[in-house]
């Protein structure tokens, strides 16, 4: 088997142009439930700042709900494909896109155990090898369990993530730690893994990286920070940052960490404190689009945020419908990387086939 850097691919930092953001409509009333509503016109907000610099591809499961998709979404720049997926978590369930060494995009996909066992819902394990079949490039499977919200590149060959996700024995218990970080870096086209530790209270995807620690630009990070002790992450997001601080990318660069606030303890009705994360943002070509709680630190977030990316403008989504489900923006969205030769890519408005042969 070859793998994606033996052939030369790589994965590029999330700021590189994209062609589309890959996505998947809020489908199932029996997940969703009484935040279905809110999710969707979340979602639809999330789409329409994706869609102002590059297509958005939407997975519909059925003609029914593409149709209510389509009077959702309704910018010229999304497009429709009929999929069957579980749930919208298309960062963890799509495949991770690639660039290769003449510019071309590709992608690689992993065994799907739906989070350590958790959630085994129907479709989810196929998603990867249909969106795979509809973009027609080279396509990599690797043999691991691996979440796409996992790990976090910085496109210069380094890649971040957590002990507590990637050496779970839930995901790949005959590997050894050695074993999960060629892999990894094998996948990805990286030289270079740099670990944290523990991700966030109440959060079932055992510590997803996407959560706590984003790369802005190489040798940067953002994490977040508690304002009080009533923090429900305080001693973990202060040991983030320290384990952050201390580490040494693959240019040799000891990581510079910046911080901004924690949205603090947020709930769901019952009271059980949900993974509420400002780094959870997502990076499009024209936005970042950045999940919000109504919390008091919202605000501060947003500029702080603003601050790192001064070429794209801030995009504020109400997350706390999304966060329901378990996670956030970034957790809903994949990106495809443009390949070097050809301008971003804007398709018709039509409801595609999965690409099944």
């Amino acid at each position: 088997m070859i793998t994606p850097r033996e052939a030369g691919f790589r994965m590029p930092a999330e700021w590189a142009p994209h062609s589309a953001t890959w996505l998947a409509w809020p489908s199932h009333e029996n997940l969703w439930q009484d935040n279905l509503a809110a999710t969707r016109r979340a979602f639809a907000q999330l789409v329409a700042a994706v869609a102002e610099g590059e297509t958005a591809d939407v997975l519909v499961p059925d003609d029914a709900t593409a149709r209510l998709a389509r009077i959702a979404l309704t910018h010229p720049r999304t497009r429709f494909h009929r999929v069957p997926f579980g749930d919208i978590w298309l960062r963890d369930t799509a495949p991770l896109f690639l660039q290769g060494p003449g510019g071309e995009s590709g992608s690689v996909g992993f065994a799907f155990n739906g989070w350590g066992g958790k959630y085994i819902l129907d479709e989810d394990d196929r998603v990867a090898e249909r969106i795979a079949a509809i973009v027609g490039k080279r396509f990599f499977r690797m043999p691991f369990v691996l979440e796409g919200g996992a790990v976090e590149v910085d496109g210069e060959g380094t890649v971040l993530t957590t002990r507590q996700c990637l050496l779970n024995p839930n995901r790949n218990p005959a590997m050894t730690a050695p074993e999960v970080e060629r892999a990894v870096a094998d996948a990805l086209g990286c030289e270079r893994v740099l670990w944290l530790g523990d991700g966030l209270t109440g959060d079932h995807t055992d510590g997803h990286v996407d959560t706590i620690a984003r790369f802005t630009q190489p040798g940067v990070v953002v994490v977040m920070e508690p304002r009080g002790a009533e923090d429900p992450n305080r001693d973990a997001l202060n040991a983030i940052a320290r384990e952050a601080a201390a580490l040494v990318d693959a240019r040799g660069r000891r990581l510079e960490v910046v911080r901004i606030p924690s949205p603090g303890r947020v709930i769901d009705p019952t009271g059980h404190v949900l993974p509420a994360s400002y780094v959870n943002f997502y990076i499009s070509n024209a936005a970042i689009i950045v999940p919000t709680y109504d919390s008091p630190f919202d605000d501060e977030a947003l500029e702080g945020i603003a601050g790192l990316f001064p070429d794209r403008r801030i995009v504020a989504v109400d997350a706390r419908a999304v966060l329901s489900g378990g996670g956030a923006l970034h957790c809903i969205t994949q990106q495809q990387p443009r390949d070097r030769d050809t301008m971003t890519n804007v398709g018709a408005r039509a409801v595609r086939p999965s690409g099944e042969k």
